[in-house]
């Protein structure tokens, strides 16, 4: 088979409790990405969309969405500590059990609702057409924490963290830096067993835009996130 991708989704949070089954701009937190991972898996073919949640709750979420969930997760991979290479490990092992061979796996975050199937898609291809690249990962342009617009306080005063001269750049005059936005990581199977990371030195970068970048950690960001989702549904934000 293509690709499985896999939706993490633990119950606990403790940045926004119960935030992957709180409805925003008008439904669960986690239908927005159930909904774009089965869009690009159908698009794709021959590739499954499961949730790997350690909830009762999620997993019937999950199913009434149209994704799988055929498992709770084990109580050492639903806690604060858990990796989550192990809870994507995990998943492509219970559905290799099942029979199911994958060339791809994606892990999809619940917390980046504005990735869309055509996202995921674009950096699926981007992997399949580069014959020397084993992973994926959106990335997004950094501008104001750029490292020559960044200080740091000694003893109170102002010093810079790069820019040792004190010197006011242009943003014109700068380098392009991105920072990983965490909404998709897709790899080949293989490499993912073998190096138990998505980061590397064969790793490419999906430049997504700036507005999908946001993450919900917490209420602040809940609420802004809404608000883009809604922009987008209106046909404001593309």
């Amino acid at each position: 088979m293509e690709v499985l991708f896999v939706i993490p989704a633990r119950g606990g949070s403790k940045g926004l409790p119960g935030k992957n089954i709180k409805p925003i701009a008008g439904k669960p937190l986690i239908a927005w990405s159930v909904e774009s991972a089965l869009q690009a898996a159908k698009k794709i073919g021959n590739s499954d969309v499961i949730v790997s949640t350690d909830t009762k709750e999620i997993a019937e979420l999950a199913k009434k969405y149209g994704a799988e969930a055929p498992f709770l997760r084990p109580d050492e991979l639903a806690n604060d500590t858990a990796a989550s290479i192990d809870v994507m490990l995990h998943a492509l092992d219970f559905m290799e059990h099942q029979g199911k061979q994958y060339k791809y796996i994606a892990m999809i975050e619940p917390t980046s609702p504005q990735r869309d199937a055509h996202d995921l898609q674009r950096a699926y291809e981007q992997l399949k057409n580069d014959e020397t690249a084993e992973s994926i990962v959106g990335v997004s342009q950094t501008e104001s924490c750029h490292p020559l617009f960044l200080t740091k306080l000694n003893k109170g005063f102002l010093e810079p963290y790069e820019n040792k001269t004190y010197r006011v750049y242009r943003r014109q005059e700068i380098d392009a830096v991105y920072f990983f936005e965490g909404s998709m990581y897709i790899s080949k199977v293989e490499s993912l067993k073998k190096r138990r990371s998505f980061y590397h030195e064969k790793t490419l970068g999906c430049i997504m835009p700036k507005w999908k970048s946001f993450e919900i950690d917490d209420l602040t960001d809940f609420i802004v996130i809404e608000q883009l989702l809604k922009a987008r549904e209106e046909g404001i934000l593309k």
